[in-house]
């Protein structure tokens, strides 16, 4: 049996106003006041990280993205925009384009009910920011640029999963102001999600300070990573002093270090 003509035209017009009231309410969304992305990243950052001066709206805005200490007295901006690309909600999902610093450094974030997606992000800060992320880190007084590649990364939204994806951090003229060995190295830190897990190694990838280490993240847990650290005879007399401030004297130029 066919349908009533009358039956067929009323389901179609709900259907129109269903669809032309999720587009009102989207639009609403979209026109939002940027400070409200402000609230939220402060809210789910403890306060670590807000977006200061921000302007514009959901569908596009821009401010400066801030990271501080756990004291909120110190640390580091950049420049930070993001636009809406509305061809994604065809999808199913929420994208947008985001950039920092510069147009040429820009990658997609998706947002779904299940989780959030980033891809081909690429991001420089001074080293600096190791003392804001890692308290014990913060008198040395570090020097020298991060530079933080991740190629995906998947994050869970309300228990729907782990984290998976990989990223890559590498710490370039790696330096300290307490110490005249400059540049000690550069160094690489390799990061792995999977599941509730993720896995973190670090390597030398040149200089007279040789690190080495391993370590892992637990969801609802602290972070535990061992590293060790070797200065070849000539440089122990200047580096020594450095070292023991933040790790154990081993002998013969070994230190370990131990952060949880």
């Amino acid at each position: 049996m066919g349908w009533h003509p009358f039956t067929q035209y009323s389901v179609m017009r709900w259907g129109l106003f269903s669809l032309g009231l999720a587009i009102y309410a989207a639009w609403l969304v979209a026109m939002m006041p940027a400070t409200l992305v402000d609230a939220g990243l402060q809210r789910a950052s403890g306060g670590r990280l807000r977006i200061a001066e921000a302007q514009g709206t959901l569908w596009a805005g821009a401010g400066q993205i801030e990271l501080l200490d756990a004291h909120r007295q110190n640390g580091i901006a950049k420049h930070f925009a993001w636009r809406f690309r509305p061809g994604a909600l065809l999808r199913g999902n929420v994208v947008y384009e985001v950039e920092l610093d510069d147009a040429t450094k820009h990658f997609p974030v998706t947002i779904s009910l299940l989780r959030i997606e980033l891809a081909q992000a690429d991001l420089t800060v001074p080293a600096v920011a190791l003392g804001l992320g890692v308290p014990k880190l913060a008198p040395l007084g570090l020097t020298g640029d991060l530079r933080l590649q991740v190629k995906s990364l998947t994050l869970p939204l309300a228990g729907s999963g782990g984290v998976r994806g990989n990223a890559t951090l590498q710490w370039r003229r790696a330096g300290s102001t307490l110490t005249p060995v400059s540049p000690l190295g550069d160094y690489e830190l390799q990061l792995v999600g999977e599941g509730a897990m993720i896995h973190a190694t670090l390597r030398t990838l040149a200089g007279p300070l040789q690190l080495a280490g391993k370590g892992s993240w637990a969801s609802a847990a602290n972070p535990v990573f061992v590293a060790t650290a070797h200065v070849a005879p000539e440089h122990q007399q200047q580096l020594t002093p450095l070292l023991r401030l933040i790790a154990l004297d081993r002998g013969n130029g070994n230190f370990e270090l131990q952060l949880r």
